[in-house]
Parts: structure tokens; C-alpha cells; sequence
């Protein structure tokens, strides 16, 4: 007799990607939010642990918070060994995470280019080009010349207002399709005969002795052995269901995109300085981002003056866009930690979980942090790699502080 494959014996929905049952009355691991992470990681607890009576729990529609309003840039050259740890992790993920899933998800190794506009980000700039190098990460300087040639629609001239005096660049970095992401993870966790509930907003969470013990939630009770908190800017307000607080602030993060152009965009371009980053989408669309809006809210709109920023910073780097059309604007909800790095571990709750504090890095370690969670979900105790972020470096002084690193929203 054969293995028994997991999923093997769920009805067939050959119209569908995912199945829409009704949750249970318990699993062995209930995951809060079914963004990307929540998703990564329901499918490395199947993949690599074995882990299928599990259920992911969205409040609204799947993928449908930051997942949806991000700006699917995937890159690793970050300064720090931690961050350049897991995001290099998944990068390498992200590589093979098409075939892993048997579902194309449109990841394109662009290549992206951090630029220098003065002297200070030169030297911060060069500084972080040979961190990543001792990291085994791909990085390179580039002079204006050089920058203009990856990218010949920047604008090099000396004539501006922040002039550009090169860049950092890492080829294998990029973008991905960050729909078809969550539909390659949602299938391929459902095949597992893992439960994916929508519209299951949850309300309370139910501890005993110190311990975890279910959760409540707009469809009902559900218990369960191990409880997992991934829902990125309402982490928090999770958290402070079980009882503690967490270091975090969100903020509405705000991002736009174009009409639909012919390809004139190979690569991502961002800039600290004039606060921008663009790239073109697979369709045509020019997507921009900017800084994250200065007030706490858990709105996923965001003040106008941020968007008026974003296209002068535009149109000061790429004078070629000065006529193209603004098709539409949304906003994502990020929460950020007092060093801008993530929170990924063990909570003060047993079988309680976090991962949260990715703020505007959140896309691009989705297959990395999945990983690593669900091995610190299967085995209570951290990954090596996610060890660092624990919650208890807040007290313990030990940050992993990315602040100076990676300024700008990405």
C-alpha cells in the first residue's frame, strides 16, 4: 500500500485553487492572518514538518491586507549579518519558489539600485556594498556613468537638486506578481489539507495557566494547541488580547501606480534621499512608493501631501514620466519596531507566536519567514536565522537596529 499523500482524501475543486470549509472545532495550530506570512508559513509547517491540522484565519478576503498593497520588491543587501541573514534566506527561497509550488508567480531578478546623492550616502552606501559582500550577498557600487547605464532613464545631471553620485546595485533582486504568491501558497497549503477561512475575524484569545489554549472569532471558538500571530499592523492589537504589549507602531504606508506604458523601466530604482523608489510592473504599470505617513493609524489610506512628495522625487529622477497618468492609489497598514527590524519568535504567552515589526519590509521575506516560523511554531524554539528578532531584545539591548540601513520604504 502506498503513502498516504496529504490532502489525498479532500473532494476535488478542480474550478478553485483552495477549498472554503467550515473551520473546526479545533487543530493542532491556528494561524492569525492570511496575508503572504501566514500563508509561508501554513505551507513550510506541511512541506518541511509534516504539520497539516492546521487552520489559517483571515478577517477578510486572502491576501487582501498588505499582501495586496505592497510594491513586491524582493532584495537581501541590507547592512546588518541578522537582516542580511533572513532576507538572503529567502531570496534564495524566492529562486526556486516557483517550481516549489508548481505555479508561476512572475518573479523577475531585475536587478535594484540604491542611490547616492551625497557624500555621506556614498560612504554609507559603499559601506554597506562590502557588508553584503562578507555575507556572500551580490552587491555592487556603481558610478553615475554606471547607474545610467543599468538604468538610462535616471536622470545622472549635476544640475538638480540632489544629484546623483552613484548607487549601490544587486542584480539577482527584483519583483514578484504578490497575488499570484499568495494563490501559488494558499493552493499548495489547501493540497495539504490545511483550512483556509476567509471572512473569520478573530475577537479574543483564550489562555489557561500562562498557556494558549484556542481562539475566539466571529464563526465561533476554535481551540487549539499552538496559536500563531501574523497579521503585520494588527499585531499588536492581537497581542494586547493575550495580554501583553508589544513595541510596535502603525502607520498607513501609501503607494500609486501608473497608467499602462511600453517597457521603459528594466530595473527598481529607490532613493533615500528624494524618498521614492519606482519600478514597472509586468503589465506596463509604473509602481511608486514613498515614506510611510508620519500619524499612527490603522487606515489603509493615507494623506495627500505624501503622494504630491512622491511625484516631484519621481520626476526629478525620471523627467520621462512627467506626462504619464496617475491610474490609482492605495495604502497598507505597517507596523514598526523601535530598531525597523521584525519580531519573529516565542511570545511571553506558551504556544503563542509572533511574527510582526516587518514594517515596509514585509513582501520580500515572505518564503524566508515562513520558513523560519514554522520551524519555531514545530519546534518551539527559534530558527538561527530568526533567533536575533526575538521580542526580549527590547529589554535585553541586544537590536539588530536597520534604522540607517534601509531608510527609505521598500
Amino acid at each position: 500500500m502506498s503513502p498516504r499523500t496529504p490532502g489525498a482524501d479532500l473532494p476535488e475543486h478542480p474550478d478553485r485553487l483552495w477549498r472554503t470549509p467550515e473551520p473546526k472545532r479545533s487543530y493542532d495550530v491556528v494561524i492569525v492572518g492570511g496575508g503572504g506570512h501566514g500563508l509561508a508559513t501554513a505551507h513550510y509547517l506541511a512541506k518541511n514538518h509534516g504539520i497539516t491540522n492546521v487552520a489559517v484565519l483571515e478577517k477578510g478576503w486572502l491576501a487582501g491586507g498588505n499582501m495586496a498593497r505592497n510594491t513586491t520588491i524582493i532584495r537581501s543587501n541590507y547592512l546588518w549579518d541578522e537582516s542580511a541573514g533572513i532576507y538572503e534566506h529567502a531570496l534564495k527561497l524566492w529562486e526556486g519558489l516557483a517550481d516549489e509550488l508548481d505555479y508561476p508567480i512572475l518573479f523577475s531578478q531585475r536587478g535594484v539600485l540604491n542611490l547616492a546623492h551625497s557624500l555621506q550616502d556614498v560612504r554609507d552606501s559603499v559601506r554597506r556594498v562590502e557588508a553584503n559582500r562578507l555575507n556572500g550577498v551580490d552587491a555592487e557600487w556603481l558610478d553615475p556613468q554606471a547607474v545610467k547605464d543599468v538604468c538610462p532613464i535616471v536622470n545622472i545631471s549635476p544640475d538638480v537638486r540632489y544629484p546623483v553620485m552613484g548607487g549601490t546595485y544587486q542584480p539577482r533582486a527584483g519583483i514578484a506578481k504578490h497575488d499570484h504568491v499568495a494563490w501559488g501558497l494558499a493552493r499548495s497549503a489547501d493540497a495539504a489539507g490545511i483550512d483556509i477561512i476567509q471572512n473569520c475575524e478573530v475577537t479574543g484569545i483564550d489562555i489557561q495557566g500562562g498557556r494558549v489554549t484556542g481562539v475566539q472569532t466571529t464563526l465561533g471558538p476554535i481551540a487549539a494547541g499552538k496559536v500563531a500571530l501574523c497579521s503585520a499592523g494588527h499585531t499588536s492589537v492581537l497581542a494586547a488580547m493575550a495580554g501583553f504589549e508589544l513595541p510596535l507602531q502603525s502607520h498607513p504606508l501609501q503607494a500609486l501606480v501608473s497608467e499602462l506604458l511600453e517597457p521603459v523601466h528594466p530595473t527598481v530604482v529607490m532613493s533615500n534621499a528624494v524618498h521614492v523608489y519606482v519600478s514597472q510592473a509586468h503589465k506596463g504599470e509604473l509602481v511608486m512608493g514613498a515614506g510611510i505617513d508620519a500619524y499612527n493609524a490603522y487606515t489603509q489610506r493615507g494623506a495627500f501631501h505624501i503622494i504630491e512628495h512622491q511625484m516631484s522625487a519621481a520626476l526629478e529622477l525620471f523627467p520621462v514620466f512627467a506626462r504619464a497618468h496617475v491610474l490609482r492609489t492605495w495604502g497598507g497598514i505597517v507596523d514598526v519596531s523601535p530598531d525597523a527590524s521584525p519580531i519573529v519568535g516565542l511570545s511571553p504567552v506558551d504556544n503563542l507566536y509572533l511574527n510582526c515589526g516587518w514594517g515596509t519590509g514585509g513582501f520580500k521575506a515572505t518564503p524566508g519567514v515562513g520558513w523560519v516560523y514554522a520551524h519555531t511554531i514545530a519546534h518551539d524554539t527559534p530558527h538561527h536565522l530568526n533567533a536575533p528578532f526575538s521580542l526580549d531584545r527590547f529589554t535585553t539591548g541586544a537590536l539588530v537596529d536597520e534604522h540607517g540601513a534601509a531608510a527609505v520604504a521598500h
